[in-house]
């Protein structure tokens, strides 16, 4: 459906000088035609090949248009239908939008406005075999099994899932809560080459600000009151693998400066510690928020949004 050779048009009209009219303009734009001169005929035609599309005349004497759209619809449901009205007859294009016309044109028409109809579909139509092609190819991805729903923004994000698993770069990942953004950090993680290393997921905003230096960096014995021994922050549990952290925006600025560190130098200290480590992460973050309108108000580090901002990706609503 890339060029518009490819599409089969049936041009229905008992107008001989408009249907010659229509069929001549379809075919120096490119697009294959084939013309009958009432519904009985044209659906003669449709028993005998395939249409893309079938653009009838409304009023014609020995079947209308919405006879015509409603045969189609009922046994040839691939097939599309645009409908002609005559000049104020627009609530007849009302009422044939309903029964299934993916458009209706009022006479006298501009060609250049049927044109543009017509593309409008050939992009459509387009679009949608893209679609089903990206979903036929996640459905053989074992590691979206639990990601359900097959909007075309959603499997848009799915593809760019697949583009950017391979890489080492920092995600982030925006969306409403409920929305599956830690199942898509996780397909993330599965689809990459740190997949046999561990996936650490942290929600920022269930652990104190406090602790937040603790639980993510670790720390030494004696470091506070309570810390009886030395103890692996979640950054260096996921050593090798990946840490997803969740409603980011809800980590302390002190907190920020050290994400910062590791980001840039991979490399982070444990709290009451003076030695350096090395850790190999990658880091995926989510959040609900606007973080650039947080960096605005000063309860977010523009640098460090800058640094985890590197491949931004919006999970879509589920209404």
């Amino acid at each position: 459906m890339g060029n518009p050779g490819s599409l089969q048009i049936l041009v229905v009209e008992d107008n001989a000088k408009v249907r010659n009219v229509i069929c001549h303009l379809l075919r120096r734009a490119g697009y294959a035609v084939e013309a009958a001169g009432d519904g009985p005929s044209a659906l003669d035609k449709l028993r005998q090949r395939y249409f893309d599309l079938v653009i009838t005349d409304y009023k014609m004497d020995r079947m209308d248009g919405l006879e015509v759209l409603q045969q189609v619809k009922r046994n040839w449901p691939g097939t599309q239908v645009i409908i002609i009205t005559a000049f104020g007859s627009i609530p007849s294009g009302v009422e044939a939008i309903k029964l299934g016309a993916v458009d209706y044109l009022t006479k006298p028409f501009d060609n250049q406005e049927l044109l543009r109809l017509v593309k409008r579909f050939v992009e459509k139509r387009r679009t949608e075999r893209e679609m089903k092609d990206l979903l036929s190819r996640l459905r053989k991805k074992p590691e979206f099994d639990a990601i359900i729903g097959e909007s075309p923004k959603l499997l848009r994000v799915l593809d760019t899932v697949c583009q950017v698993a391979e890489t080492d770069s920092t995600i982030m990942i925006y969306g409403e809560s409920g929305t599956g953004k830690e199942l898509i950090a996780r397909a993330i993680h599965d689809l990459s080459r740190r997949k046999a290393r561990p996936f650490v997921p942290v929600n920022c905003a269930a652990i104190p600000e406090n602790l937040q230096d603790s639980e993510l960096f670790g720390h030494v014995k004696g470091a506070f009151t309570g810390a009886t021994t030395d103890r692996k922050g979640l950054f260096e549990v996921a050593d090798g693998g990946t840490v997803f952290l969740d409603e980011i925006a809800e980590t302390a600025l002190s907190t920020q400066v050290k994400l910062l560190r590791v980001l840039q130098e991979s490399e982070l200290r444990r709290v009451g510690d003076g030695v350096t480590r090395k850790v190999d992460i990658r880091l995926i973050a989510a959040t609900n928020k606007d973080l650039e309108a947080d960096v605005k108000r000063g309860t977010f580090r523009e640098d460090l949004f800058y640094r985890i901002n590197v491949i931004p990706i919006h999970v879509p609503p589920l209404r």
